[in-house]
């Protein structure tokens, strides 16, 4: 099925406008990662599209083209002690703003992804299902994507035993296993309900653990 994007740029280029997504949201671990993406109407890129509807190897292909074409670009993040501290809600506000920022040329509107926007000094504007709508939001979650990715890769080296590499920090039944076994990362959410239930669980079967080494020590060892 052809994708149709939507051109909302004024007429002869009198407007600059930037995309903006996030990726990250949901995993119970990592930073949430956003990128905004302003592109060259005079160097168009094909295969733009929601990044979740590429393939991984669709996606890293696209990640160097938006980023030599595009007008300019800035990832933005925000840690998980932000997160903890915050709430997903506001961290992922600042990490969009953080984004923003950190672009090479001040945009005239911003398109966000989503129902909501974050606070900006210039007008900006939700577009729901925005990132496979507008080509600069598509832009922007590919490269929110693949940067989360190739970080959650990192982090499988540096924690192992979670399968990070390969759930990105969702809680599939493996991840929470790990979690109940093996207890929380200084890169896990504490704040998320899944993290904290897992982390009682672990406590709850360490302290079980230790008073039964210590019954079965006095049996062995009786005064």
């Amino acid at each position: 099925m052809t994708q149709i994007m939507i051109d909302w740029s004024l007429p002869e280029g009198q407007e600059l406008v930037a995309g903006v997504d996030e990726v990250g949201r949901g995993p119970l671990c990592g930073a949430v990662i956003t990128a905004a993406v302003i592109l060259d109407p005079a160097r168009p890129i094909e295969g733009l599209n929601d990044s979740k509807k590429l393939t991984a190897v669709q996606r890293e292909a696209l990640f160097p083209v938006i980023q030599e074409r595009a007008l300019a670009w800035a990832i933005g993040r925000a840690e998980v002690h932000e997160i903890d501290q915050l709430n997903i809600l506001h961290a992922t506000m600042l990490a969009m703003q953080r984004a923003v920022a950190g672009l090479a040329l001040q945009p005239d509107r911003v398109l966000v992804d989503g129902n909501r926007c974050p606070v900006l000094p210039m007008p900006s504007e939700p577009v729901i299902q925005g990132d496979g709508l507008v080509p600069a939001i598509s832009a922007a979650s590919i490269l929110a994507k693949v940067t989360r990715d190739r970080e959650m890769q990192e982090l499988e080296l540096i924690y192992p035993g979670y399968g990070i590499g390969k759930h990105k920090g969702y809680p599939t039944r493996e991840h929470l296993e790990a979690l109940r076994t093996l207890g929380a990362t200084p890169i896990h959410r504490r704040s998320f309900t899944p993290v904290r239930r897992a982390l009682d669980t672990h406590a709850e079967e360490q302290s079980a653990s230790a008073q039964a080494l210590i019954s079965d020590s006095l049996k062995a060892n009786p005064v």
